[in-house]
């Protein structure tokens, strides 16, 4: 999935993840499909709100189907900022889930901007 300086929908990117491990096997209401899809609208979300511009949305199943690497490439080159634990703060949360979920999180530069790369474990003990 990709986009251009032009608003895409956080919802529509969940679609794809969804119908993408549809395609796999794994159900929508599947724990693994519902993590997946909350991880993919976390690093959307932020693609979105800070940094404005051409974006996208790369998923791949790794072999087994034990493992979906979700890439979210965008137009900053400022790495996500892991904000201080705040539970009275709303919102600012995303990236410290992404991380709980994802048995790996990195940010790799992708001029002009970055890609950041999570692993989701889909199966086993994650």
């Amino acid at each position: 999935m990709a986009w251009d300086g032009a608003r895409t929908s956080v919802a529509e990117a969940r679609c794809v993840v969804r119908a993408f491990l549809a395609r796999h096997g794994l159900r929508p209401e599947d724990r693994p499909s519902q993590d997946a899809q909350l991880v993919v609208s976390e690093l959307v979300t932020n693609a979105l709100r800070h940094a404005p511009g051409p974006a996208e949305l790369v998923l791949e199943l790794q072999p087994g189907a034990e493992r979906l690497l979700i890439a979210v490439r965008d137009c900053s080159p400022s790495p996500p900022a892991l904000r201080e634990d705040d539970p009275a703060r709303v919102g600012g949360h995303g990236l410290r889930l992404v991380r709980r979920l994802c048995s790996q999180v990195r940010t790799v530069p992708a001029p002009p901007g970055k890609r950041v790369v999570a692993l989701l474990e889909l199966r086993g003990d994650g």
